[in-house]
């Protein structure tokens, strides 16, 4: 399976469109990395913890993409997009989004 940010395949055809593919990857945020990502806040630095957290959520989110690629038939998702956020849990924390989009295709060769 190929999983690109591409929308050409050198060598590769796009024979058929099988639609938009979409994951999401929500996690909750914790208290021990809340804390020391707010000292980090107030002296200036990287939050590894948090930058862990997202890598490890854009594997994810880029996995189910491609599982979700894989039940449509697909050889490849092409267009892909990565976007982060968070959601905002009434005042008592938040949660951390990450999404992946792009387009299922089945490929010939040219």
């Amino acid at each position: 399976m190929i999983v690109t940010t591409t929308d050409v395949l050198q060598g590769m055809v796009i024979q058929d469109y099988l639609g938009i593919v979409t994951a999401e990857v929500v996690y909750g945020t914790n208290a021990v990395r809340d804390f020391f990502a707010g000292i980090r806040d107030i002296i200036g630095g990287r939050t590894g913890s948090y930058e862990q957290v997202f890598e490890r959520g854009q594997r994810d989110a880029l996995a189910e993409l491609e599982q979700r690629a894989q039940r449509l038939g697909a050889d490849a998702v092409i267009g892909v997009e990565i976007n982060t956020g968070t959601i905002n849990i009434d005042g008592a924390g938040s949660l951390l989004l990450i999404t992946a989009t792009g387009t299922a295709v089945r490929l010939i060769q040219d």
